[in-house]
């Protein structure tokens, strides 16, 4: 049985015993949402999103590229590989550095 989260997204079809999981688990969601394409996933249950911002300079009247990484955690029940784009959203700090989850693979 999966959880109500407040978002319209595809639930997954797995379940998973993951506490961190939005869908399964105790894990709220709460803040901001973003779309970014996964860069790394080597480390266990965690991904390295790359989110691209265009960053305006007032001095030239031109927008220039802007990039971050941010780290989220992946629940048991979604698989997300390396280049795949996914939704994800905020939620309480679950480690130093991983205080996104990620909700939605889109492709």
């Amino acid at each position: 049985m999966t959880r109500n989260i407040g978002l319209k997204v595809k639930e997954p079809k797995r379940e998973c015993t993951d506490k961190h999981c939005p869908f399964h688990g105790e894990l709220a969601i709460r803040g901001k949402l973003f779309d970014g394409k996964v860069t790394g996933s080597k480390a266990r249950q965690t991904i390295t999103l790359q989110k691209d911002a265009p960053i305006y300079f007032n001095k030239f009247k031109r927008y220039a590229r802007g990039k971050s990484s941010i780290h989220a955690h992946v629940p048991g029940c979604i698989d997300v590989e390396s280049g795949d784009s996914v939704l994800t959203a905020e939620c309480r700090p679950i480690s130093k550095s991983v205080s996104y989850v990620v909700v939605e693979v889109r492709s």
